[in-house]
C-alpha cells in the first residue's frame, strides 16, 4: 500500500511525534515476527528440556495439583508436533477469511482502487474527524469476522500517513 499515500511536505516535531518516532525506531530494530516466534519456540523447547526432571505444585480450587513438565525435545514430542502441525494451521478459524480478504486488498491495491478511495475519503473527511472515522470503520469491519481486525489496523496507519499524521497513531 506504499503508492496509496505520499509523505507530507513538513513534519510537525512535537513531543508526541518525537515519542512515536522513537517507538518506530525501536520497533524497526526488532527481528521479523516469524523470527521472534521461532526464537520463542526454541526457548520454550530448551526450558522444557531443563525443567522436565522437576515436579511443580500448582494451587487449584480443589486442592494443590502436581504438574510435571514434558521434555519437548524428545523424539516422540517432535514427531507429535510435526504430525499435528498442518492440521492445527489449517483448522485455525480466521485463516480462510483473512487470506481471501488479503487477496482482495492486493487486487484493489494493484488496480489503484485503494489509492483512489483514500484520496476521496481524505477529500471530504476533516483531519479532526480522522480518528472517529477510523473507529467507525473498525466497528463496521467487525461484521467481517476476524478479517476486519487484520485489515483495519494497517489501513489506519496508511490513512494517518496520507493525512500527514504519524502512522503509529493510526494503528494505535
Amino acid at each position: 500500500m506504499g503508492a496509496a499515500a505520499s509523505p507530507p511536505e513538513e513534519q510537525p516535531q512535537g513531543l508526541v511525534y518525537r515519542a512515536l518516532n522513537w517507538v518506530e525506531k525501536i520497533g524497526n530494530k526488532l527481528p521479523d515476527p516469524a523470527m521472534i516466534f521461532l526464537i520463542a519456540m526454541i526457548l520454550v523447547w530448551i526450558a522444557s528440556a531443563l525443567l522436565s526432571g522437576y515436579q511443580f505444585t500448582v494451587p487449584a480450587v480443589d486442592g494443590d495439583q502436581s504438574l510435571t513438565i514434558e521434555n519437548q525435545l524428545t523424539g516422540s514430542s517432535m514427531a507429535a508436533l510435526l504430525a499435528r502441525m498442518v492440521r492445527v494451521f489449517v483448522s485455525f478459524p480466521p485463516l480462510g477469511i483473512v487470506l481471501v480478504a488479503l487477496l482482495g486488498v492486493g487486487v484493489a491495491e494493484h488496480v489503484g482502487f485503494i489509492n483512489a478511495g483514500l484520496k476521496a475519503m481524505l477529500g471530504f473527511t476533516p483531519k479532526a474527524l480522522l480518528s472517529p472515522m477510523l473507529l467507525l470503520v473498525a466497528i463496521v469491519s467487525h461484521t467481517a469476522a476476524d478479517a476486519g481486525y487484520v485489515l483495519v489496523i494497517p489501513l489506519g496507519g496508511v490513512i494517518f500517513y496520507a493525512a500527514g499524521r504519524h502512522p503509529l497513531a493510526g494503528i494505535a
